[in-house]
């Protein structure tokens, strides 16, 4: 066996790691400055519209839903099926390029903001943390204490409670409200399949706030990875101004003179970060934008008797050079992609028909020769009905005009947001395929104005095949 020694990593790879690899657990202190007091309003006003968002309606549907059983996206009134492709993928590519903006200009905005892992997170269930565990200090004996004391046992017990609170909320995007409602108030045994839903999810979420924590940001989440290419050096991030602080020196007697920058190197800025990085350290993949490390310092700042700012929102140049530069190509193109992507989304959004109708060839054989010497094809019509009521709609034969047809049903029903399928037997005359290119054009119609014309190529034999 060698006897050199077992080399040491210099320093964690992550944030929630120790050295030795075990789970360092991050118990923030909290500081309560002027961002700490917009973000905590900004973020219980989300929670309100995160809550409420599944429940409120705009043209007598759901302001959001994203139905999969039926393949039915529904976003502020307008409903989206499988059928818009190039309306999902315009509002997709929209949302895409926004994203890239905000990033482009205010950084990591939305995590540190809006996103609901952060939102939940550092006003929800760490505030409840704190109050029944004591602050930072107690919360790390308790660490170390280690073992599940009443505490702690209650504190999990309401974190699951919660956590069914907000799986109900995220089922009642993708199953409805009302669905949802019926689900709460009957007996599991009636639906124990999105009962079973709810009860993986309720799991889910708790997994999520009571033991992942800030590592869903750290590891689990691909933003901060990407900001890498997002970002560019004038854009908006929480940095801390190295050129005003360093070096940094700790606070001395009032008597004795002090060498350094503005940093006094109390370490505030870090223990107050709930992914547990030092921003003196500058950009970091970690790094949340949550301003609480501006709240710690400005305060610390002010009982020195020094100027707030050394931590602030600025950019890589500002804090480098001091310069700032807002326009920039990126700026100028983004929005520009923007307003293209979406003014091509209104426009479809505005020429898109509330009836979808497409054309499916029968099943069995492809055509028959019938003794008259003409030619049936069995065509299938279906019929999308996007309306929120029941249509009847009627299927004619436009060419060829010497064909006729065998209608099953005529008009065929459609209840409100469904589909239903009609059968047409197209008969015509064998010369139709002496030449190339044998076609039906369908016109369907109903009695509120709806009116398309499809076409299908028909099948059949080769004219002197037919002769015979």
């Amino acid at each position: 066996m060698s006897d050199q020694p077992i080399l040491e990593a210099p320093d964690r790879v992550l944030s929630t790691l120790n050295k030795d690899g075990s789970r360092r657990w991050l118990r923030p202190r909290l500081s309560k400055g002027r961002f700490y007091h917009r973000r905590f309003w900004t973020a219980w006003a989300l929670i309100l519209l995160f809550t409420l968002v599944p429940i409120l309606r705009m043209n007598g549907k759901p302001l959001m839903l994203f139905d999969l059983g039926v393949r039915e996206f529904t976003l502020f009134g307008s409903t989206f099926h499988a059928t818009d492709t190039l309306l999902l993928m315009l509002l997709m590519v929209g949302i895409l390029l926004s994203v890239f903006l905000v990033t482009a200009l205010l950084g990591r905005v939305w995590c540190g903001w809006a996103c609901p892992q952060t939102v939940y997170m550092e006003v929800l269930f760490r505030p409840l943390e704190r109050l029944i565990e004591g602050d930072h200090l107690r919360q790390h004996e308790l660490d170390q204490a280690g073992g599940m004391t009443g505490r702690r046992l209650f504190k999990n017990i309401l974190f699951l409670i919660i956590s069914a609170f907000l799986a109900n909320t995220f089922l009642a995007y993708w199953v409805g409200w009302d669905t949802l409602l019926s689900w709460i108030t009957g007996s599991p045994l009636d639906h124990w399949g999105g009962f079973l839903v709810m009860a993986v999810t309720t799991v889910l979420m708790y997994a999520d706030f009571a033991w992942f924590r800030e590592q869903t940001c750290i590891v689990a989440c691909p933003y901060g990875r990407f900001q890498s290419v997002l970002l560019d050096k004038h854009s908006l991030i929480v940095a801390y101004d190295a050129r005003r602080g360093e070096p940094r020196a700790k606070l001395r007697k009032e008597d004795a003179p002090r060498a350094g920058g503005d940093c006094v190197d109390c370490n505030h800025c870090v223990v107050v970060c709930p992914t547990g990085i030092d921003i003196r350290e500058g950009l970091q993949m970690e790094c949340i934008h949550c301003t609480q490390c501006i709240d710690a310092c400005d305060s610390i700042m002010d009982r020195v008797g020094m100027p707030r700012g050394l931590i602030r929102y600025g950019s890589q140049q500002e804090m480098a050079t001091g310069e700032r530069r807002f326009m920039r190509p990126r700026v100028l193109l983004y929005p520009l992609a923007i307003l293209l992507i979406f003014g091509l989304l209104v426009f479809n959004l505005l020429r898109r028909e509330d009836s979808v109708v497409t054309i499916l060839r029968g099943l069995g054989t492809p055509y028959s020769v019938l003794a008259e010497g003409e030619v049936s094809n069995t065509i299938r019509i279906k019929v999308d009905n996007q309306r929120g009521e029941d249509r009847n709609y009627w299927i004619s034969l436009v060419e060829p005009a010497d064909g006729r047809t065998i209608l099953p049903s005529n008009p065929l029903p459609v209840p409100a947001k469904s589909m239903a399928t009609g059968t047409v037997v197209v008969i015509v005359p064998a010369t139709e395929f002496a030449t190339p290119g044998a076609h039906a054009i369908f016109e369907v119609s109903d009695s509120l104005g709806f009116v398309t014309r499809v076409r299908t190529a028909l099948l059949g034999p080769d004219q002197p095949a037919v002769a015979k």
